[in-house]
């Protein structure tokens, strides 16, 4: 077992990580804004599966496996950096007035597998970062400790604490998003200027993770 002051630090690292602007904030701050808050939760539960696989790959190694082939973690970290350059191609594409009636979204949101999609952007925008599998094999090691019981053990539920925390925090940029797009619905220039910021905004983070 975790204890609780160790749990609580945790926590806390937590916060920090997931108040700072990523492509994970990106993606539920515009798909909320456009979609609702419905298909903004969508994408919530597609970040959610990749950070409990990110979870489950670090504690079998596949992190520290990435840190002894390099050629394999640049694999992974171009395509990572190519798929979110996609993503906000097509925010920018999308056409300018394509914010459905208030409502309307919730109740379409299954139709066509559109949920579908919107899972699957949400854990392909995850999953292909690199970072964020490293993130894990770095930041749960150091509140592991073997002496106070089985590593699995604890490894499971730090890794469900990191899971339950990143769902809270994308839960509630969805439900805040969601009540922006009531003022851009009244002004077009409003949806032209989010739609350019969000695709800079992902532009800059595939950027970011292709230099680095």
């Amino acid at each position: 077992m975790v204890s609780v002051d160790l749990l609580i630090a945790f926590v806390a690292a937590l916060i920090v990580v997931y108040a700072i602007p990523g492509p994970d904030m990106a993606l539920i701050l515009q798909t909320s804004i456009a979609r609702g808050t419905r298909r903004g939760l969508t994408a919530a539960g597609g970040l959610a599966v990749s950070r409990a696989t990110h979870v489950t790959l670090s504690a079998c190694g596949v992190a520290a496996l990435l840190k002894a082939a390099p050629w394999l973690y640049e694999v992974v970290r171009y395509g990572g950096a190519l798929y979110l350059a996609y993503v906000a191609i097509q925010i920018f594409r999308s056409p300018l007035f394509s914010l459905p009636p208030k409502g309307e979204g919730e109740r379409l949101v299954d139709e066509s597998g559109a949920g579908r999609q919107t899972f699957v952007k949400g854990l392909l925008t995850n999953l292909l970062n690199p970072k964020a599998l490293l993130f894990c094999s770095v930041l749960l090691p150091q509140f592991i400790r073997p002496a106070t019981g089985p590593v699995a053990l604890q490894v499971t539920e730090l890794g469900v604490v990191l899971v339950l925390v990143g769902a809270l925090f994308d839960t509630l940029y969805a439900v805040g998003a969601a009540r922006i797009s009531t003022v851009l619905r009244k002004y077009p220039l409003a949806q032209t200027l989010q739609r350019w910021t969000f695709s800079a905004a992902l532009i800059g983070f595939a950027l970011r993770l292709s230099l680095d």
